[in-house]
This record gives C-alpha cells, structure tokens and sequence, in this order.
C-alpha cells in the first residue's frame, strides 16, 4: 500500500506557480515525488521557479486570460512530463481601490486574470487530465464569501471561482474528475496580505481579528492542496475549503478591519 501523500510519477500542473501560494503547493508536491509544471506570465520568474522546484520541473511563461496560450503551456508540459493528474488554478490578479476609484478597465483585469484564466486553464487542461481520479483545486480567497470595502472587484472574480467549482464538480464528476477550491485566509509571506495589511497596524488588525490570532503559513495551504489531492479525498468533490484559522466563521472581521485602517 502506497502513502496517501507519495506522489511519485505524477504529474502537477499549477498555474500561477512561481510565487506565493501557488509556488508553496507547488513546492510541497515536488517534495513529495511529483513531476511539478508552472505556468506565469513572466519568463524570468518561470525560469527561476524550475530551478527551486529541483529535477523534473518544468514552466511556461504564458498569460492565463489567452486560452490560447494556457492550451499551449498545457501541451507543453504534457508533452514533457506526460498525462496530468493534479491541475492547480491559482493565478490573481489584486489591486486595493473603493469602486467610484477604479476604471472599468480596472475591474476587469481582475475579473479576466482570476474569473476568465480559471475558466480558461481547467477548461484547456481538462483535455490532458489522467482519468479517472484525477484532481482539480482552484484557489479562491476571503472574499469570495465575505464582502469587502475596496474590494468589489477581487469578491466579484472569486465568488465566480466557487460558483464555477462547483459546476465542474457536477459536470466532470462522471468522468472521474474531483474539483475542489481553496480559500486560504491571511498567509505570511504573501503579495497579497502585503497589499491588504501593508502597515504594521493593520496586520496587527487582521492577527487579532482570526480566532487561531495568527497568519497561517505557506505549509498551511499545501497540505490542504496535498490532502485534496490524495486517494484519503477520492469522495470529495465540489467542496470550498478554508484554511484560515477560523476567520471565515468570524465573518472574515480581520480583512475588514485591514481595509478600514487602510481607508483613505
């Protein structure tokens, strides 16, 4: 009997996985035995992430609102490191602003790089998952399910995550296919919390506004992700996850708070 964790000769797409969150998982599934691929919109930086993933990674640099270019990065790295068996969608894109403050143009980039590359990287990835048993985990946020000041545009594009989560869980669950998302809460270490807690202040705000009264870590998020994948959550489909310390029970108080200090 194998371990649930050991993903030996399996092969991980993440997109978005050259930073942060994404490149955690990432990382935690290279360390694990997995064949790991990534896809980002810079070069440099998929360049950079293959070289800290170690032996059998590879990347892209592609722009998950082209379908186009994510069918492509697709092919590319199953015709690297074969059919895949775990399809991670995590690119985002994040900017703080009250709507009378931003462009149109603002809110949908937004929209097209969280909502639309979603869609666009399970959509063309579908095509090249390892069947049945294969796994599909899009990572979501706070605000997905917690309304926010400043924050129209980054609720709008996740609440549409989880709704499209769950819709591909009905559509592709008879094909063998689980699709699951993450809603990681205040992460260390993130270009997200950087942005919404930028001060001292306000991270202190968010601390102290999650019942566990701390960041949850990198390592947090990628045992979910590692779990999700594993057989121990073959009967788990359509399910939204949070890894936040308890901070969606509390009604996401911290991120508000965050935004309040961070008021102009």
């Amino acid at each position: 009997m194998t371990e649930p964790f050991d993903f030996s000769g399996r092969h991980v797409f993440v997109a978005g996985g050259t930073s942060g969150i994404n490149f955690g998982i990432g990382a935690a599934f290279a360390k694990a035995g997995a064949r790991v691929s990534v896809l980002s919109r810079a070069a440099e930086k998929v360049k950079e992430a293959v070289e800290r993933l170690g032996a059998g990674a590879w990347g892209q640099p592609a722009d998950v609102r082209s379908y186009d270019a994510v069918a492509a990065a697709l092919a590319g790295a199953v015709a690297h490191s074969g059919p895949i068996d775990v399809l991670v969608s995590g690119a985002a894109g994040h900017f703080v602003a009250p709507a009378l403050g931003m462009s149109a143009n603002g809110f949908k980039a937004v929209v097209d790089i969280d909502l639309l590359g979603t869609f666009n990287v399970v959509r063309a990835g579908f095509e090249h998952l390892r069947r049945p048993g294969a796994s599909i985990i899009n990572i979501s946020a706070p605000q997905a399910v917690n309304a926010s000041a400043l924050q129209a545009h980054v609720c709008a594009a996740k609440a549409g995550i989880d709704m499209l989560t769950q819709c591909l869980a009905i559509e592709w669950g008879p094909e063998g296919v689980r699709v699951n998302a993450i809603i990681p809460g205040p992460i260390e270490g993130t270009e997200g919390m950087a942005r919404l807690a930028p001060t001292e202040d306000a991270a202190a705000a968010v601390r102290g506004n999650v019942p566990l009264r701390r960041y949850g870590t990198l390592e947090d998020v990628a045992n979910l992700a590692l779990f999700l994948a594993s057989p121990l959550a073959s009967y788990i489909s359509g399910a939204i996850i949070p890894v936040d310390g308890g901070s969606t029970a509390s009604g996401g108080r911290g991120l508000v708070q965050a935004m309040a200090v961070n008021r102009p």
